[in-house]
């Protein structure tokens, strides 16, 4: 059985033009990312024929899905992108400030590992429900932070695939079981 994670393409949605954001300017801008349209792409399929296709139900996983696989398209919620923690400070952080934050949010903040933990377990229940359906190639397009989990379950399987740290707009990420 073959498993591929594609990250959705390229949002039109430059990083914010103010050098520092409050919470509430943060939540603002990635309501607009949320909301943004993508620029497309092309997909390498590895000259596989993919059977099946999961997407996450954001618009931006969606558009990608629908571009790169021509049947029909399962919309998952559980493949959401993982919630973003909000963290309410009384003063404005520039944007890198805020990615280090988010990134060690597990480490400092109750809710964020009660979300890590939730999405993992959604991500098993994916792969549960893929296997249990059908042995057929799924090709599944989704969000970076989402992928990072889908990929440790997948090698927790006893699947074989590629590292990767930020996972490329677009490219297709090969996982297989012997």
């Amino acid at each position: 059985m073959k498993v591929a994670l594609v990250r959705h393409y390229k949002v039109n949605k430059g990083l914010p033009e103010n050098h520092r954001l409050s919470t509430d300017e943060l939540v603002a801008w990635f309501q607009e990312y949320d909301e943004s349209d993508i620029t497309y792409g092309e997909t390498d399929l590895n000259n596989i024929e993919w059977k099946r296709c999961f997407s996450s139900d954001m618009p931006r996983a969606h558009k990608t899905a629908k571009h790169i696989y021509k049947q029909e398209i399962t919309l998952l919620p559980e493949l959401r992108e993982i919630p973003m923690p909000i963290i309410p400070l009384k003063f404005k952080l520039p944007f890198i400030l805020w990615a280090l934050l988010f990134r060690m949010s597990g480490l400092i903040n109750k809710q964020a590992r009660k979300d890590m933990s939730e999405t993992k377990r959604k991500v098993a229940a994916v792969l549960d429900r893929a296997i249990s359906e059908s042995e057929d190639d799924l090709l599944i397009v989704s969000h970076g932070g989402i992928m990072k989990f889908m990929r440790k379950e997948l090698i927790k399987r006893g699947f074989k695939g590629p590292r990767f740290d930020i996972a490329v707009n677009g490219k297709l990420y090969l996982f297989e079981k012997q």
